[in-house]
């Protein structure tokens, strides 16, 4: 299911209302010790501290909140590694309807468990040999539950966008005007969403993409121009971040609003997770610290400027977090 409709700041801002009460409206951070080692000032967008343990929530509930009521009787239904899993189960759980999520038998042990302790309906499936859009566009046919997108639809998009809204009135509380801003990216909704609202609140400041090496769809189409699809023998620890190809919608809107993009590698994100941990005193899933991870390796031009991160997502297994303690 994908809207085509590109949406606008007023759509973004119509979310923010939907989303006022539910949705927590995360700190703006800055560490002396980031500053000291990058050069710049450094703000960090913690979503990590949201609702569900990711950003993903706030598209979810917009979506699920936009829903005509007699169609959201019938429940809804979506695919995703984690984050968004969590997201639609607690947003479905706010309006006491039914959530069916179709996740990968690999993902995260946590992600699993928090979302059926969300009170959703798993169906497991083999990201190498099965397809999830088929098996969730099937769930829907049959129990005519509503299919909700990860990332390429405009309802998604604008519930995400919320972060640049808020990291814009933040900012400006601040009198800062950020020159860049570093934004994790898988399907791209998050980017896409946050690009339209900076476009309006903050057009001075840069946007840029940050994706796994071997993930860097983004990265390879805005270059291009084109939409590229991942190999698909690649492999990362960031499992929020491993969509194949970028969404069809969101592309078009980073593209047209001049984002770009980089890359890093799993070394790199290790060591990300650690420094949060013994430095920012933070939690941070793979996927959720790229960003980070691009400001520490140097791979964002820092020094004597204001650069805003925004760290996506907390949800980790025990397992893999101490692997990137122990790996840093």
């Amino acid at each position: 299911m994908t809207d085509l409709a590109v949406p606008g700041v007023a759509d973004i801002e119509a979310a923010a209302q939907r989303l006022s009460a539910e949705a927590i409206y995360t700190p703006l951070i800055e560490n002396p010790t980031l500053n000291e080692l990058t050069g710049g000032r450094v703000l960090l967008k913690a979503e990590t501290l949201q609702r569900t343990g990711s950003f993903k929530f706030r598209g979810a509930f917009n979506f699920i909140s936009s829903i005509p009521a007699d169609a959201r009787a019938s429940g809804v239904v979506t695919y995703s590694s984690g984050n968004h899993a969590q997201g639609v189960a607690a947003a479905a759980g706010i309006f006491d309807i039914p959530a069916t999520i179709v996740m990968p038998t690999d993902a995260p042990r946590a992600k699993i468990d928090n979302t059926q302790g969300y009170g959703a309906e798993i169906v497991s499936y083999d990201r190498n040999t099965e397809i999830r859009e088929d098996i969730a566009a099937e769930i829907s046919k049959r129990t005519g539950a509503t299919l909700v997108p990860p990332y390429d639809h405009s309802w998604t998009i604008c519930g995400q966008g919320t972060v640049g809204l808020e990291i814009a009135a933040q900012t400006e509380a601040l009198g800062i005007q950020p020159d860049l801003m570093l934004v994790c990216c898988g399907g791209g909704g998050l980017s896409a969403g946050v690009a339209i609202a900076l476009a309006d609140r903050l057009p001075g400041t840069k946007i840029k993409t940050v994706e796994p090496v071997g993930f860097d769809d983004t990265r390879r189409s805005l270059e291009t121009g084109a939409r590229v699809a991942n190999d698909a023998g690649a492999s990362s620890i960031c499992d929020a971040l491993l969509a194949p190809t970028p969404g069809e919608i969101t592309f078009e809107i980073i593209r047209n609003l001049g984002v770009t993009g980089v890359a890093v590698d799993d070394a790199a994100v290790r060591r990300a997770v650690a420094f949060a941990w013994r430095s920012l005193k933070l939690v941070i899933e793979p996927g959720g610290a790229v960003a980070l991870a691009a400001v520490l390796e140097g791979l964002a031009d820092v020094r004597n400027r204001t650069v805003v991160v925004v760290l996506s997502g907390a949800n980790v297994d025990a397992d893999m977090f101490r692997d990137c303690l122990e790996g840093a």
